[in-house]
Formats: C-alpha cells, sequence, structure tokens
C-alpha cells in the first residue's frame, strides 16, 4: 500500500503596508487571503483584524501607541 502525503499550507496574508507609530516603532498591515485586513505592532504587540477593508483602523493605531520597539529575540 502506498500512501501519498500532501501538505496542507495555510495561505499565506500579503504585506501591503508598514506605518511608524508614535513610538517609533513599526505597524505591518497585511491583507488576509479572505480580503481582510490584519496588522502587528513591533511595539506594543498588539495584533489587529478587521472585515472592512480600509487602513483607518491601522493608522489609528499608529498614531496612538506610545510604546517604543521591542528588542528583536531569536528563539533558542
Amino acid at each position: 500500500m502506498t500512501a501519498t502525503i500532501t501538505p496542507i499550507t495555510a495561505p499565506t496574508p500579503v504585506a501591503v503596508d508598514s506605518l511608524l507609530t508614535a513610538g517609533k516603532a513599526i505597524l505591518y498591515v497585511y491583507e488576509d487571503p479572505d480580503g481582510s485586513l490584519s496588522s502587528d505592532c513591533t511595539g506594543c504587540g498588539e495584533y489587529a483584524w478587521t472585515l472592512d477593508v480600509d487602513r483607518g483602523f491601522a493608522q489609528a493605531h499608529a498614531e496612538s501607541c506610545l510604546r517604543r520597539p521591542r528588542p528583536f529575540r531569536l528563539a533558542a
């Protein structure tokens, strides 16, 4: 008997924008495969997601986030 293994991979979000926050961190904005937008902040670590396809939610966070960028650490 022969088995076929097919890897299941999730579609990858596409980076569409990056915004500098008030604290000088970077807020990355992604378009997800379903057309929604998500963002990830390198300052406070907040992950946000919205079905409303506009970047207003990301702009509002970038203007109000005062956290400085977190140091990058490699996993052990």
